[in-house]
């Protein structure tokens, strides 16, 4: 019943926002700071694609910002309690502009839905059970995807009581609000709940609750969104920024960059470049060693006898030349091959497969492209390509970024 709970997921309630934000170049003084910048830039953009297409004006976004400023400050997390009563009354602030469970022909009555909230935390089944109101629930709920006539009436509003009753349920709609609510309380009941044994949980999520009701959100979710990534940011300060124990925290920096990327200002890094950079980076600090051996394992190599450089940097030997006729850039060709790393780590062979492997020379990465169109037909050579001939900054399946690669290749065949 995932749809139809959106009650329990929703957004946090946050306090007024009165702060204006504006785009701005940051100051980027080296690569920490350029990762933060982007951090927030990348995170910035897509929250503005993907959560507020449809509400990106100034208010929107300090209504964001705002709450990532707080979830950054806030030092001690919300209890499990808390943070439910806070988003059930968000959520219900926002369904009274959507209807009860976003179904706009359904009125949403505060005071019933509470009532079954209630009544479902305390498990109480003098109306109905949680069971029986899920069924009724999801059975009305898709009926009403028929129903093009009835339209909701003025929303009912109320606070959220503490105590057990057999509220009157008048007609379908009421019953509809009560059995939300108690599917609600009873999934509370269960997950949240389970060890409250004198209520003081039930309590504070109640008055959390009708905290959230008395504030007036443009989008709760997004809200909720700012502080959940506000805490998060705080959470990974002694690890280092994206785990990465060598890269420090600029909350100011990842703030801007988020201003800028919800504003569209891409002066420094757009998106793609900013997520791009942010990935190369973390790899260069993880794999940077691995690139530095490369290059030193090639300029070794490449005074060895018998190890030929073309112009890209690609290094062979000619373990055995053939007679055969030289593929071009397009032919598909049949070929035996065993790849290590520079430590001699297999990673992959046709070889110790015992069966050769057909391919177009288009299709794989630049080294072999470039290195069998060397080949007669019956050759077999040695490769040593580069990391830029290779897969670069990106792993693939054992291999690590920056990876240089050895292979023996034997030409065995051109298919076309």
């Amino acid at each position: 019943m995932k749809k139809l709970s959106i009650l329990v997921i929703a957004a946090l309630a946050m306090l007024s926002c009165g702060n204006t934000y504006s785009a701005k170049d940051a100051v980027l003084t080296d690569m920490n700071d350029s990762m933060n910048y982007a951090l927030g830039l990348v995170n910035g953009a897509n929250l503005k694609m993907y959560q507020m297409q449809n509400d990106s004006s100034d208010e929107a976004i300090a209504e964001f910002i705002d709450a990532l400023v707080r979830g950054y400050e806030i030092e001690e997390q919300p209890s499990d309690a808390a943070m439910i009563g806070r988003n059930i009354g968000n959520a219900v602030k926002l369904s009274e502009k959507t209807g009860l469970a976003e179904n706009s022909a359904w009125t949403l009555n505060e005071k019933i839905f509470f009532q079954g909230l209630v009544n479902g935390i305390y498990e109480d089944t003098t109306i109905m059970d949680v069971e029986y109101a899920r069924m009724f629930f999801q059975t009305q709920y898709q009926l009403s995807t028929l129903d093009t006539i009835t339209k909701a009436g003025k929303v009912v509003r109320a606070k959220c009581g503490k105590k057990v009753n057999a509220i009157r349920l008048k007609n379908k709609v009421d019953s509809l609000n009560y059995a939300f609510g108690l599917v609600n309380g009873g999934e509370i009941k269960m997950y949240i709940l389970n060890n409250d044994s004198d209520n003081t949980m039930v309590d504070e999520l109640i008055d959390n609750l009708n905290q959230a009701l008395k504030k007036n959100y443009i989008n709760p979710q997004i809200v909720n969104m700012g502080e959940q990534i506000g805490r998060s940011i705080r959470e990974q300060e002694a690890q280092g920024l994206i785990g990465e124990a060598s890269l420090s925290t600029d909350f100011e920096l990842i703030k801007q960059g988020f201003v800028n990327g919800l504003y569209g200002v891409f002066n420094q890094f757009d998106a793609q470049s900013a997520g791009e950079y942010i990935q190369n980076t973390l790899n260069t600090l993880k794999y940077g060693n691995v690139k530095e051996q490369g290059e030193q394992f090639l300029e070794e190599n490449k005074l060895k006898d018998g190890v030929q450089v073309t112009e890209s940097g690609l290094q062979y030997e000619v373990l055995r030349m053939g007679r055969g006729a030289r593929p071009t850039a397009e032919s598909r060709v049949k070929v035996h091959y065993h790849g290590t790393l520079i430590d001699g780590t297999v990673f992959d062979s046709s070889v110790d497969r015992g069966e050769p492997i057909v391919f177009g020379l288009n299709q794989v990465i630049k080294g072999w492209t470039e290195g069998v169109q060397l080949m007669p037909v019956g050759s077999k050579f040695r490769f040593y390509i580069p990391q830029e001939l290779g897969y670069g900054a990106q792993a693939a399946g054992s291999i690590p970024p920056y990876s240089t690669l050895i292979f023996e290749v034997e030409l065995l065949g051109i298919e076309k």
